[in-house]
This record gives structure tokens, C-alpha cells and sequence, in this order.
């Protein structure tokens, strides 16, 4: 009897719960502004023999806008602070911060402005721009999927690879990879 009541509560709850349709890019046009609640800014550094390590930026702004009738006229625009690097060690987040890599202290700003945004999917786009980190610039690739829309809020989750020695920040390699790794969570609120 308890196990029947148990399976007809769950039957119960699952009926109860809306069904969502699956979201695509198209459903999400317009413009957002990138919230730092909900958001991440990680990247892992790998080194040779194992091992590396992780880090996030905790202090950055952007705006995501997306346009409906075409695409590739949508834009990206995200400025992170490099002073607000951590990696849960202080030695190296002091390092990080240092003119060895950053230099944060005379550049305060990396930027990331899209040039172009490709469609690879209903929910997912390669996004290409011009990142600028210690007063270099160069292109660099992104991908972004599509991960939620609800109520005036959108989420993607982005991924890439950018070689740290086009912006002067090689020290330490080949011992530590020349490839950053981003792994990012990007809410947008509409608006």
C-alpha cells in the first residue's frame, strides 16, 4: 500500500510539471546585458607532466545581442578586470596580477568583441572576434550553446582555447601549456 501511494505521488508530480519546448536561438532575440549572478569566467592552465591549474575572474560586464532576422549581425561584447583573478592561492593570484602576465596594474581591462556569429545549430553558434589582453589584439573563436531561456533571462555555456603567448603572457613555458582553456557560464537579462 505504501509503495503504491509512494508511485502515485510520483506519477502525480510528473504530470504536474510543465513540458518545455526545446529553445532555439531564434526564440531567444533581442538584447541582454550579462549578469554576473549566474555567471562564470573560468580557465585551467595545463602542465607538462600533469597537473596545472584552475582560476576564474570574478569581476567582468558584457552585453549579448542576439538578432533574429540574421544571425550573423548578432553581437558579443565582454570586458573582464584582470585584478579580480583567483585560483584559491594567493602566491599565484599575486603572480597572475603581476606584469609577468597581466599587469594589471597598467592594463585593467581584456576585452572580447565579436566580429561575426555563425549559426552551427538550433542552439549553438561559433562566435569570432578580436580579443585584446596587454595592448594586443588578435582574432579568436568561441562556441556557444544555447543552454536555458526563461522569463527574460538567457544562459549559454561558451568554450575555447586561446594561446597566451600572442598576448605576451608566455612565462613559464613549455612547463606550464601554452593554452588557456575557457570554460564560461554567460545569464543575460533582457533589457
Amino acid at each position: 500500500m505504501y509503495a503504491r501511494i509512494l508511485g502515485f505521488a510520483a506519477v502525480a508530480t510528473c504530470l504536474a510539471m510543465p513540458v518545455f519546448a526545446a529553445v532555439t536561438l531564434g526564440d531567444a532575440a533581442g538584447s541582454y546585458t550579462i549578469s554576473p549572478a549566474g555567471s562564470s569566467i573560468r580557465f585551467s592552465i595545463g602542465k607538462l607532466g600533469g597537473g596545472g591549474f584552475d582560476g576564474a575572474f570574478a569581476r567582468f560586464k558584457g552585453s549579448i545581442r542576439i538578432d533574429n532576422s540574421d544571425v550573423g549581425r548578432s553581437r558579443v561584447n565582454i570586458t573582464i578586470f584582470p585584478e579580480s583573478v583567483g585560483t584559491g592561492q594567493s602566491r599565484i593570484d599575486a603572480f597572475l596580477r603581476s606584469d609577468a602576465v597581466f599587469d594589471a596594474a597598467n592594463n585593467r581591462e581584456i576585452q572580447f568583441r565579436s566580429t561575426s556569429v555563425k549559426r552551427t545549430g538550433e542552439t549553438s553558434a561559433l562566435v569570432t572576434g578580436r580579443l585584446t589582453a596587454r595592448g594586443k589584439t588578435f582574432p579568436e573563436k568561441f562556441t556557444a550553446e544555447l543552454s536555458g531561456l526563461k522569463a527574460g533571462t538567457i544562459k549559454f555555456h561558451v568554450t575555447g582555447k586561446v594561446l597566451r603567448s600572442r598576448y605576451g603572457m608566455d612565462v613559464g613555458t613549455p612547463i606550464y601549456s601554452n593554452v588557456v582553456d575557457f570554460d564560461m557560464t554567460l545569464t543575460g537579462r533582457r533589457g
